[in-house]
């Protein structure tokens, strides 16, 4: 099935909570991934984000605030999250929202790494999240 690597568990639950906006996912290997809706959006799988091509990622920045509006199941394979940005284009299938959960730290310092190199903000710009 796409999307799907043989032998990766599978989602049990996801939540959103909204107030803290962070989307929790329990998988049936008894790991669960707490994954903040910024790092989701700017590690975002659509081509706007990661570009066609390694090399071509597009850095994202001012989504701190940014949040998951929308879940919406995509087969029996993933989910698309749609946030408050109106960013809706990422497939999010089981298999990267677990290796997302395994990598977030180091996924994280990366980013903000990135950030600092390219002397960007978290921070939204004029009230955009």
């Amino acid at each position: 099935m796409a999307g799907l690597s043989k032998g990766v568990p599978l989602p049990t639950e996801i939540k959103l909570h909204q107030k803290s906006r962070i989307l929790e996912v329990a998988f049936n290997d008894g790991k669960t991934f707490r994954l903040p809706c910024e790092f989701l959006r700017v590690y975002s799988p659509s081509a706007e984000v990661r570009g066609h091509g390694p090399g071509q990622e597009v850095l994202q920045t001012g989504k701190k605030n940014v949040e998951i509006t929308r879940v919406e199941p995509v087969g029996h394979y993933a989910v698309q999250l749609t946030f408050s940005d109106s960013h809706d284009t990422g497939i999010y299938s089981w298999d990267l929202l677990y290796d997302y959960g395994v990598r977030q730290e180091e996924m994280w310092r990366h980013y903000l790494k990135r950030m600092e190199a390219a002397g960007a903000s978290r921070e939204p710009q004029s009230g955009k999240a």
